[in-house]
């Protein structure tokens, strides 16, 4: 029981970034790898609202998603808008270069060093037992967001007004502009929900146990759970995300704890192997790329 408990932990974690590489490519066609960076500056923004709201942990927690939210926005606005039009290779070099960026500015703000977030707050994080396995208070929180978030995505793409307009301009943009969308403000909309995302598994998992300088690695390894999802799948990203996690934990328990950062690429090369694009991706997806 223990095992599955870990599994539904690491995809929810997994889950939960995957859902922010999708949500950028399917509507722009851009692959943001800067999304594990932007994970952690969420993560930090904690570090800093609790200091700045000290004895008020819930101010300090939503002032953190905000600001997440707010610098999706402004990545979007002040550096990836200039991106369009350009080929798509400049628009992923240059998410490459935000991310080196991001995690120079952590290192001189706040240093290389752990930090636990939850001191700061006040906040406790005791160990809950959930039929027969352990599970800390936090980490049960991270999947219940999860899952929150995952159906708040499906009911807006599904009926929300701007989620339409997410869906169509990803379907095709030239034809969306033509209709009277507003290209850059879904484009916008995009980055902020993907930064969102990203910034609740940080803000989470620094919740649960610290925060430092190495963060984006988890960012990166849930890179290959999008992909053998299908990069334009939110279901995809869910599903990719139990597949790569089920795979890590059983290996690290079965085989050796040092194939954790393999894994996800081993089954990412697997999958691309047998099916290129992705469980729920398309054909016509792999070809645009």
């Amino acid at each position: 029981m223990q095992l599955a408990v870990n599994i539904v932990v690491l995809a929810s974690i997994y889950a939960l970034i995957a859902c922010g590489y999708v949500l950028i490519y399917r509507v722009s066609r851009v692959l943001n790898l800067a999304h594990g960076e932007l994970m952690m500056l969420g993560a930090y923004m904690v570090l800093a609202t609790a200091s700045l709201f000290n004895g008020h942990p819930a101010i300090a927690l939503a002032a953190a998603i905000l600001l997440s939210l707010a610098t999706g926005a402004l990545v979007y606005i002040f550096l990836m808008r200039k991106m369009t039009g350009e080929m798509v290779l400049a628009a992923i070099l240059t998410t490459v270069a935000l991310g080196i960026l991001i995690r120079g500015l952590v290192v001189l703000i706040w240093s290389a060093q752990q930090q636990y977030p939850a001191q700061a707050l006040g906040v406790p994080n005791p160990s809950l037992v959930l039929f027969g396995a352990h599970i800390s208070m936090w980490s049960a929180v991270l999947v219940a967001t999860t899952v929150i978030v995952y159906a708040g995505l499906f009911a807006f793409l599904r009926f929300g007004r701007w989620g339409m307009r997410m869906r169509a301009a990803g379907q095709n943009p030239l034809l969306a502009a033509q209709r009277g969308i507003n290209l850059h403000g879904v484009y916008a909309l995009a980055w902020s929900l993907s930064t969102l995302t990203g910034a609740l598994a940080g803000i989470l998992m620094a919740l649960d146990s610290g925060v430092t300088g190495g963060m984006p690695v988890i960012g990166l390894k849930a890179f290959p759970a999008a992909l053998v999802g299908g990069l334009d799948s939110l279901v995809g990203a869910l599903v990719g995300s139990l597949i790569v996690a089920a795979a890590e934990v059983l290996l690290i328990y079965y085989v050796d704890p040092l194939l954790s950062d393999v894994v996800p690429f081993l089954v990412l090369i697997a999958m691309l192997i047998v099916r290129p694009w992705g469980l729920f991706g398309t054909r016509e997806e792999l070809d645009r790329v």
